[in-house]
């Protein structure tokens, strides 16, 4: 009969290969992911002046380091077991700092895209005025700075302790997590904001016909409003486990010194972490998935776009540069196929 011992250490072994391999699976879809939308958003003409897409463009940066984060972290925990964290204070540290602040990042640009898409669709022309490209990069900015700022003042409150290892060492900032940064600040705010924004916007789109807008700029805003919607109920369904979890955890941190009850808790943190890593990943595949438009923008970008400027640049260093006649057409071809 398996002692109490090895069933423990077991449940450990397996929750480390399991955050492991998922780690590296989610790193993987994560970057092609997150890259192509970074490439999509910002090569094309459409985009660049979009308010939205802006605000995509900076989740997926987040998005971008959280995954090189993570993946140094599951890499260094299979490596060097959890002395890597139990033994560093500044890594502790470090870790929760990071994760906050991009995951405030990422929970808000959510947000703020549900906003922003919302103003654009408005009946209101002095509401769809006032949302500007200017202004969502200052209100960005702001965010960005306050989500670094409050990450290091919550994240330098973890500390090492002997038997529990990295966990929240001052009841100030236990009961401020408990009652209001998890249920509140990354909870409800977020969710509730996103979902009304994202409905409302839903509910504009479906009447812009009556609105005197060019075709292609109807089609753009459906299109945004449909990826966004998609994006915010992914969202939604992903962060509300975490959460839920992360409260828990905060109030009863379980001991090492009970082994059994300190395995399970590792492999349930495993379960509900890689659930909330797919938030991290999932943009792309959803706007893939839901929009055959952006199926087809991706196609332009990299066939039409990255694939000719590979090739071009091939041909240059091989001293077979092609004709300004012959590049101007093309180049045009490409402008007009950004309207697609």
């Amino acid at each position: 009969m398996m002692s109490t011992s090895s069933v423990s250490d077991g449940i450990l072994q397996f929750a480390t290969q399991y955050s492991m391999y998922t780690g590296y699976i989610t790193f993987s879809f994560g970057v092609i992911g997150n890259v192509l939308n970074l490439l999509v958003f910002t090569q094309l003409k459409q985009f660049r002046t979009n308010r939205c897409a802006f605000y995509i463009t900076i989740e997926s940066i987040s998005n971008l380091i959280y995954q090189i984060f993570y993946i140094s972290l599951t890499v260094s925990t299979a490596t060097y077991g959890d002395a890597v964290i139990g033994g560093s204070s500044a890594w502790c540290k470090l870790r929760y700092i990071l994760a906050q602040i991009c995951a405030l990042t990422n929970f808000y640009m959510i947000c703020f895209s549900a906003v922003d898409q919302f103003c654009s669709t408005n009946h209101r022309y002095n509401l769809r005025q006032m949302c500007t490209l200017k202004l969502g990069r200052y209100v960005s900015f702001i965010f960005i700075c306050f989500a670094i700022i409050h990450s290091i003042a919550l994240g330098s409150s973890y500390d090492i302790q002997p038997k529990l290892g990295c966990v929240l060492s001052n009841y100030v900032w236990v009961r401020y997590s408990t009652y209001f940064f998890y249920p509140v600040l990354i909870g409800f705010l977020p969710i509730v904001i996103a979902s009304l924004f994202s409905i409302l916007a839903y509910h504009n789109v479906r009447h812009i016909v009556r609105r005197q807008l060019p075709i292609v700029r109807r089609k753009l805003d459906q299109q945004i409003t449909a990826m966004v919607l998609m994006r915010v109920i992914a969202f939604v369904c992903l962060v509300l486990p975490y959460n839920a979890y992360r409260i828990y955890v905060v109030n009863f941190p379980i001991s090492q010194s009970m082994p059994m009850a300190y395995a399970i808790g590792r492999l349930i943190q495993a379960i509900f972490i890689s659930i909330n890593l797919i938030n991290y990943i999932i943009s792309f595949y959803i706007f893939i998935i839901f929009s055959s438009r952006f199926r087809r923008q991706v196609k332009l970008v990299l066939i039409k776009k990255s694939w000719q400027r590979w090739k071009y640049w091939c041909c240059s260093i091989n001293n077979r540069i092609e004709p300004d006649s012959n590049i101007e057409p093309r180049n045009s071809q490409m402008e007009s196929d950004e309207n697609i």
